[in-house]
């Protein structure tokens, strides 16, 4: 037990971590890589669209740090492989995967196609699978454990009308946070999902300015959007080590939107 006098606030400093964060091009992705970058963290950020990436690359190596701007296509297994590659070629061994890459597609039960299913599944679900997979054989591979953060939502518990496939797909992101963490605890992985509320983004500004987005946030608690930098605290405590106690938790992040 430690007495008075060694007792020190938390700091999240990642300097000299290695992270990759999937899905950087946009959104919450990119707050992820700035956060972790700000913290010290070299950062792989990857995507689809480079331009993006180069752009977002600038605005870290203008904070002092350190970045790679990477292509990916999570549903493509070999550009996984490709991406981990680069990232340790570049950057070093990872430390931390932010688990972020995801999509969503609105559209009521009984009109979801096959082609939907598969394109939301291919891309939340087995994406995020094995990107999982090739980072925990990484760590693994080296023996220094890792962090693992899985981006979930408040769809992995909650209903969400309008949003079932989606939803679908969350709620296996959750299971599989807490089926690699148990597997990959002996091994010093921690595994955790994060799930956010309702936050804004490019992707859903125009929504919550129409009328009907007005009407939804009336519906929660405290009738209010999330801010990416509300996700923050969370994000830098599950990929730090003083989340080192935490494996196997989704973290609820939604200012009672859910309740």
């Amino acid at each position: 037990m430690a007495d008075a006098t060694e007792i020190s606030l938390p700091n999240y400093d990642l300097t000299g971590k290695v992270a990759l964060v999937t899905g950087a091009t946009s959104g919450l992705g990119r707050r992820f890589s700035l956060i972790l970058a700000k913290a010290g963290a070299k950062v792989a950020i990857t995507g689809r669209r480079l331009d993006r990436l180069e752009t977002l690359m600038k605005e870290i190596e203008a904070l002092g740090a350190s970045a790679a701007a990477i292509a990916l296509d999570v549903t493509d297994t070999a550009s996984i492989a490709a991406c981990l590659a680069e990232t340790e070629e570049k950057l070093g061994p990872l430390d931390i995967l932010v688990n972020n890459a995801g999509m969503n597609v609105q559209a009521l039960p009984a009109d979801v196609t096959p082609d939907g299913f598969d394109t939301m599944f291919d891309t939340n679900v087995r994406g995020a699978f094995f990107m999982a997979q090739a980072a925990g054989r990484s760590m693994i591979g080296r023996g220094e454990g890792g962090r693992i953060v899985n981006i979930a939502s408040i769809g992995a518990h909650t209903v969400l009308p309008g949003l079932t496939i989606y939803c679908m797909t969350k709620a296996a992101v959750g299971m599989m946070t807490q089926s690699l963490a148990k597997e990959w605890a002996r091994h010093q992985i921690n595994v955790n999902a994060m799930c956010p509320g309702f936050i804004e983004t490019e992707l859903n500004s125009e929504w919550f300015q129409s009328e009907g987005g007005r009407k939804q946030i009336k519906t929660w608690p405290r009738r209010r959007l999330g801010f990416e930098e509300d996700l923050d605290g969370t994000l830098l405590l599950l990929a730090s080590d003083h989340g080192r106690f935490i494996t196997g938790s989704l973290f609820t992040v939604d200012d009672g939107q859910s309740l």
